[in-house]
């Protein structure tokens, strides 16, 4: 879905790394088909409103996708506001947004009684890739066998080349026309 059509690396890598994580161990299961994300939470409210925050164990180049439930006017609450970028951007019921949540601030907007405000969010741990990238063993494992990890440097440089640019889109949507 949405993560494949918008930021196609980054559920390239997702989806490699689930496939490595469901072929190392027959006991893992997805959480829904084909879906590549390792978690989901269910926010059942009945009025879900966060604190400013970032999910820092979530993967940092990777997406959370949020999805807001419930029946609430989007006009006057429930309104998610991303920090860092100085966005407050109206969240009708039924809506969702990807965002790099390990590294973009964000909250949302309470809604009143009587209306409630749900939410489903899916995202993958940080951990779960490195795990992979460790060869299914600890950072501390892997360090202790000789192996050291990229620099953190190379990291970030190549973390970033894994989100989308509006050139990026423009072509996959003119090639899907």
């Amino acid at each position: 879905g949405g993560l494949r059509n918008y930021v196609p690396k980054v559920h390239d890598v997702y989806a490699c790394n689930m496939d490595a994580l469901l072929a190392s161990d027959s006991t893992l299961t997805r959480n829904f088909v084909n879906n590549v994300f390792a978690a989901a939470t269910f926010n059942l409210g009945p009025r879900v409103a966060t604190y400013p925050h970032l999910d820092h164990l979530n993967y940092a180049f990777g997406m959370c996708a949020v999805t807001a439930l419930g029946n609430y006017d989007p006009k006057e609450s429930g309104h998610i506001i991303l920090w860092d970028a100085k966005l407050i951007i109206e969240f009708p019921p039924g809506s969702t947004i990807l965002i790099p949540s390990a590294i973009l601030r964000h909250s949302n907007v309470a809604v009143k009684k009587p209306q409630t405000r749900y939410s489903f969010t899916q995202y993958s741990a940080g951990g779960l890739f490195r795990w992979v990238k460790c060869g299914f063993r600890t950072l501390k494992a892997y360090r202790a066998a000789g192996y050291d990890l990229t620099s953190e440097y190379e990291e970030w440089r190549e973390g970033w080349q894994l989100f989308s640019t509006v050139t990026d889109l423009r072509s996959t949507s003119a090639s899907t026309s």
